[in-house]
């Protein structure tokens, strides 16, 4: 998979892909991420992305030419499958929404700014639009970088075992169970006998159990039809 990360504001991604997993999955050739700047795809040599709205208003917006510029190049390089726009008002990230997205083999995301961008953008380039959350944040790298980590870690071979994705929760609508390491007791506090006994089909029906308790109590919502 390749991810093409555009935005007016790089540095704030440099540290988010290089550590942990998503760093030893570009080192192991899972994914490349690559990180653009708007502002190289400037129009002027002030390297001016963005202008004042028309019909007034408070805040400014990102200009469609660079950014246009930028897709253009990258789409005659290769073929994308989704080109994605951060932005809050968008379809609500999902874990089904990601399983579909790690199936993919080039990614393109728009992180928006400031008051978002021209709504060209949004018409001529954008295949899908994506929010993390109903809330609003300075820009869409933070975004951008949440929905790419959710994506990469299912890509085979990146987790060590790749059955964990398949028990984090919301993969079959349901909350993860409870989870116990070492020492068996912490201060009178024990684990459950049942975890220590070694028997593989009870414990697999335990946990399937409390994933079904967790997610009645804290997200029902996940249980209705």
């Amino acid at each position: 998979m390749r991810i093409d990360i555009l935005t007016c504001v790089p540095n704030l991604l440099d540290s988010f892909f290089a550590h942990s997993i998503l760093k030893r999955a570009q080192q192991g050739g899972f994914v490349e991420v690559m990180v653009h700047d708007i502002r190289d795809y400037s129009v002027n040599k002030h390297r001016t992305i963005d202008d004042y709205a028309f019909g007034g208003g408070a805040g400014m917006v990102l200009q469609i030419e660079p950014i246009a510029r930028c897709i253009r190049g990258l789409q005659k390089e290769r073929d994308y499958d989704e080109i994605i726009y951060l932005t809050p008002d968008g379809e609500l990230m999902q874990q089904h929404m990601v399983n579909q997205l790690s199936l993919k083999g080039n990614i393109m995301m728009l992180c928006g700014h400031y008051k978002g961008v021209d709504q060209r953008v949004r018409d001529l380039f954008i295949t899908k639009e994506v929010s993390i959350g109903d809330y609003v944040l300075s820009g869409g790298e933070l975004a951008a970088a949440v929905l790419s980590d959710a994506i990469i870690r299912l890509l085979p071979g990146v987790l060590n075992d790749e059955t964990s994705a398949l028990t984090d929760s919301f993969q079959d609508n349901l909350l993860a169970p409870p989870v116990y390491t070492r020492p068996a007791d912490f201060e009178g506090h024990i684990v459950p006998e049942i975890l220590m006994s070694g028997h593989e089909a009870r414990i697999e029906e335990w946990r399937y159990e409390q994933s079904i308790e967790r997610t009645k109590q804290r997200r029902p919502d996940l249980l209705k039809p």
